[in-house]
């Protein structure tokens, strides 16, 4: 640990990495230690010799795919697999999010069936589709499964099942275009001197994988820092059109793309295509080769995000005015929420939101094309709100997700209980959430942002200590994310210099503030949509306060500037 800077060691440690070795793991990922034999999935073999006799044979191959910043990437990672070995015989399906919901579905099933297809590929979901699985195997379409989804207790009947939670993979955390990834990893490691593909050619692929590992909420430790990490190295050098069109559009020099600028920028854009239009937007952003259609497609998503937004500031209007006139709203231990006029494809974003102020799990509902009740749920960490929808399947028509997140369909008759309901089994299930401390107290808090947080801070520094070798020590933890946090630091009894609102078209959304400490140092704190009473106390020039502050490199037109991203002021 001695070659690690002071700064380094002191994080390391709050991290529980105490000694060289693990911190050298830990630092330095490394492809062949890091990422575990894809064939450790049980049905792995099994799914890559299906897929082999399907190309053998020249048979139609349906890729079907969730419509979010998982699913989309797996599709795409599918997609190059076929394109290196020349296969053509293949489409992607990806359902509309507002019409056809999560997951397969029967129809579809049909419309296979008649234009012969004969394998049918999942990817980031399927692990409970046990009708539909069987629907298609009786229409003589095989399935293989690819799934990071908690499978219930009776799983389908496909062909091949590749899921972490499903067997024993030693990581059970890989997000639905992790196991992608894996597939086509497999494959090539077994047929590819067969079809004479590169040693190595599926490292290209770790783009679209590692930016599914940062826009899922799945933690960056193990097998998946080490996708996360390799895959920032990909996207930055990144050939795809697309990839390079959207990050242009937003100004983002593609060099310097930091996980950041993933999880706040290319993430949102790229689901915007599922919230408010189709999903093979999205999809065929990430997999053109064409530098034309790239563009058109960039204008579009940035177009359609900047609609969403709106949509969801409207929806959050009306749930804080929903809080502020019913005194018993939010006093349950879950917080149901809903409108059958709310759009289906924003509500995951609403429950976010909602789940981060009041530190509760979120359910948010809403009414589909279809007139179904349909919602999304997150948890703060304090259950697992897959565990809280199984404990009462009866309220549901359907549901899936994980222990942070979910989606579900509500019977109409007792959406207007189901606040009541979960609230009670919170009761039963909390002291033996596997996100709970053993005195009962979530362990961490999750915050729309998406990064994990355990404590207020890790170390205090004085803003004598922002600098750009310090900077360079904690980027060397990188990338941050759920599991491994931005070091958060405290910065006691410092000054606020100067109070200057900016934001996009002259907004003032957001807040620029200058802090000085009694030995004359001075730094600049940026807080994003805040105003000066967004904190414990209103912030004036003069008021001397405790900063919680992450470091921040900005690039903003080609000039870097070392500042702080607060956290917290009080």
């Amino acid at each position: 640990m001695q070659r690690y800077g002071e700064l380094l060691r002191a994080l390391l440690e709050k991290r529980g990495i105490v000694d060289g070795e693990k911190a050298d793991i830990f630092l330095n990922p490394v492809y062949e230690r890091d990422f575990h034999d894809p064939f450790l999935m049980r049905d792995m073999s099994k799914a890559c010799v299906r897929i082999f006799e399907a190309v053998e044979n020249n048979e139609k191959i349906i890729i079907y795919a969730d419509y979010d910043c998982d699913g989309i990437p797996g599709a795409v990672i599918l997609t190059d697999l076929f394109k290196i070995i020349n296969y053509k015989n293949f489409e992607v399906y990806i359902p509309q999010r507002n019409s056809e919901g999560y997951g397969l579905n029967l129809e579809a099933i049909k419309q296979f069936a008649k234009s012969k297809v004969k394998l049918l590929i999942t990817v980031d979901l399927g692990i409970t589709a046990v009708a539909e699985v069987a629907q298609a195997e009786v229409d003589g379409i095989d399935v293989i499964i690819t799934d990071h989804h908690i499978p219930k207790e009776t799983l389908p009947r496909a062909y091949a099942i590749l899921n972490p939670k499903a067997d024993e993979y030693p990581e059970k955390m890989l997000c639905g275009a992790g196991v992608s990834f894996k597939l086509a990893q497999a494959f090539i490691k077994k047929y590819g001197e067969y079809f004479k593909i590169k040693e190595g050619a599926e490292k290209w692929m770790l783009d679209m994988a590692g930016l599914a590992t940062l826009s899922d909420m799945v933690p960056l430790t193990g097998e998946n820092r080490a996708m996360a990490y390799f895959g920032m190295k990909v996207i930055k050098k990144s050939p795809r059109p697309g990839l390079q069109k959207l990050l242009a559009k937003m100004n983002i020099d593609q060099r310097h793309l930091s996980p950041d600028d993933i999880g706040f920028m290319v993430t949102p854009r790229l689901n915007a295509a599922s919230r408010m239009d189709n999903p093979l937007r999205a999809y065929e952003l990430l997999s053109t080769d064409d530098v034309a259609e790239a563009g058109i497609l960039a204008d579009h998503l940035s177009k359609i995000n900047d609609e969403r937004k709106t949509i969801v500031t409207g929806i959050m209007r009306e749930v804080n005015k929903k809080f502020e006139t019913d005194s018993s709203r939010g006093s349950k231990e879950v917080i149901v929420v809903g409108n059958p006029k709310w759009r289906i494809g924003v509500l995951g974003l609403v429950a976010g939101k909602i789940c981060d102020e009041h530190q509760k799990p979120v359910f948010v509902w809403g009414r589909d094309e279809n007139d179904c009740i349909k919602g999304s749920c997150r948890s703060d960490g304090s259950v697992s709100v897959f565990e809280l929808m199984t404990e009462n399947h009866e309220s549901f028509i359907d549901f899936g997700g994980h222990e942070l997140a979910g989606g579900f369909t509500v019977q109409d008759d007792k959406i207007h209980f189901l606040e009541e309901t979960l609230s009670l089994s919170f009761k039963k299930i909390v002291k033996i959430s596997p996100l709970l401390s053993e005195d009962g107290r979530p362990q961490v808090s999750i915050s729309t942002d998406g990064l994990l947080r355990g404590g207020d801070f890790d170390l205090k520094l004085s803003l004598g200590d922002i600098n750009m070798k310090n900077w360079r020590e904690i980027e060397k933890m990188s990338p941050f994310g759920l599991g491994n946090p931005k070091p958060v630091f405290l910065f006691k009894n410092v000054k606020i210099e100067k109070l200057k609102k900016f934001g996009k078209n002259g907004s003032g959304e957001h807040l620029e503030i200058t802090f000085s400490d009694q030995n004359k140092n001075k730094a600049v704190a940026i807080s994003f949509f805040s105003n000066v009473d967004s904190f414990k106390n209103t912030l004036t020039e003069g008021l001397v306060v405790n900063l919680l502050a992450t470091f921040d490199l900005s690039r903003f037109r080609g000039r870097e500037e070392l500042r702080l991203r607060v956290e917290d002021i009080y």
